[in-house]
This record gives structure tokens, sequence and C-alpha cells, in this order.
């Protein structure tokens, strides 16, 4: 399996900006041209981008009900904008709670949908997605924060750690998640590798990082955790969303697509230093 370096486009407002530990009073702006953020990554090299709508997931319950025009507005015509100017897959996340939601992103170019809240909140709504639309096109988002999983654009906390919602994600014919220690994110701090390996371990899923990535040393020790690698079928570390790292030039997205070839070439097995 190729390990894949998914860069991060998070959108608020139709712009690009990255958070710090998912808090929207701390954002940096990094630009007003998304599409143009994305062929930049598609030259570095990129495989797939992962575009979320930050104002989807600040959205409340009663805004999603009410159709708050933030829910499928400027960064949804965005989503479009970036499927038009590259030809990369998106995984696309971020306030979806419905299938009417999942619909519309796959309509507008997503190819994968990213669900966390309703994970938590409405489980059978997952094992429905799977149904109607395939478990390659269904994505489950887990937040962590202290070990347990987080919702509501990580303004809520639930009773749940991750391991249990991804077996029940499991069980409902989900294959892949998408593993974000919260208290990382955005902080250059590095990545939970133990965690994500435990999870992907111990759930059979295929499990995509994110949160933290600070160097190459995150990209190689993640890569070789990967199912072709670890021997663990169907789990393992199947990619990871680097944001921050890439935005501030901490990381190179051609350097980093270099050196997770270079673990899978290698054959290593295992988090590598």
């Amino acid at each position: 399996m190729t390990f894949i370096i998914f860069p991060a486009i998070d959108l608020r407002g139709g712009q690009v900006v990255r958070l710090r530990q998912g808090d929207p009073a701390a954002q940096t702006t990094f630009g007003d041209d998304p599409a143009a953020t994305a062929r930049r990554w598609a030259a570095a090299g990129a495989e797939w981008l992962h575009v979320v709508n930050l104002d989807g997931a600040f959205a409340s319950g009663e805004d999603h009900r009410a159709g708050d025009p933030r829910i499928a507005g400027i960064n949804l015509q965005r989503l479009a904008e970036i499927r038009a100017a590259v030809a990369l897959p998106v995984q696309f996340g971020g306030g979806v709670r419905t299938l009417a939601g999942v619909a519309l992103a796959l309509e507008l170019g997503a190819t994968r949908v990213v669900l966390g809240t309703v994970a938590v909140r409405e489980p059978e709504m997952m094992g429905e997605a799977v149904r109607q639309f395939g478990s390659e096109r269904i994505v489950v988002g887990i937040d962590a924060r202290d070990g347990l999983v987080a919702t509501h654009g990580w303004r809520e906390t639930s009773a749940l750690d991750a391991l249990t919602v991804a077996l029940r994600m499991r069980d409902l014919g989900v294959q892949r998640v998408v593993y974000t220690d919260i208290a990382r994110d955005g902080t250059l701090s590095g990545v939970n590798v133990p965690a994500t390996v435990a999870l992907a371990q111990e759930s059979g899923l295929k499990v995509i990082a994110s949160g933290g990535v600070a160097s190459l040393a995150d990209i190689r020790a993640l890569a070789g955790c990967t199912p072709d690698l670890t021997g663990s079928v169907p789990g393992g570390v199947e990619g990871v969303i680097v944001g921050q790292a890439l935005y501030t030039g901490a990381i190179d997205l051609a350097e980093a697509v270099a050196a997770a070839e270079a673990v899978a070439s290698a054959g290593a097995i295992g988090p590598v230093a």
C-alpha cells in the first residue's frame, strides 16, 4: 500500500486558514484562493487533498436544521473550484451531518466524505451512508481530546473513547478513519504515533493520522506502519494529513513524499526514527 500524504486545505469564509487546536480565535490566514493552493500542492507531488469546511464544522445542530448558508455556502463553492483546478481526488469534511450533505459533497467533486459528529450522535446514519454510497466513499473522523472523542467542531466532548467509536464504525461497514489528536493539531509538536498505530492495530481499520506533524521524522515513523509493512491486514496507518507544517515551511511536500517512498522501498516495519 502507498502511504499517502494529504495536504490540508482548511476553509473558513472561503479563505485558506489554519487553527491552533481547533480554536477559531487562534486563526492564521494563508490565502484567499483555495484553488491556487490546490494547484501548488499538486505541483509539489500531492496524490490527494484533504479539504475541510470549518464553518460547517462550527455550525450548531440548529444551524444545520435551519439550512444556515455557512454550511452550504462559499466553502462548498470553493470545493467545486478546487476540483475544477486539479485532477487530484479530494477527501472532504466539516459539518457534514446528513445523507443529503454527503450526496452534495460528492456531487461537487469530493471523492470521499468525512463524517465525525454523526458517528457519535447518530451512528446508525453511518451505516446507512456506507450502504448508499459505499465504504470507499465514507470516512469516519475521530477527533480525540485526552482520549475522549470530541464533536461539533471540537466544542463538545463525549464520554466515548476513540477505540470504542472505531469498533462501532467497523461493525457498521466503515473501513477508514481520520484520527486527530486535538491537543497537537496546529502546534507542530509532533504527531501522536503510538495512539495512531494502536487505534489501527486494535480496530483493524485503515487510519489516516492528523494533528501535530512537525518534521520528516513524523512522516517516516507513520510510513513504516502501513498494513503492507506491519502485516496487519486490513488495519494499518494509511496516510497522514499535513497542514501547519506545510504552510509554515517546516516540511517541504516533495521531500515528505520522497521520505515516505523511501520507507516503503526499504520495507521498514514499525515506527522509523
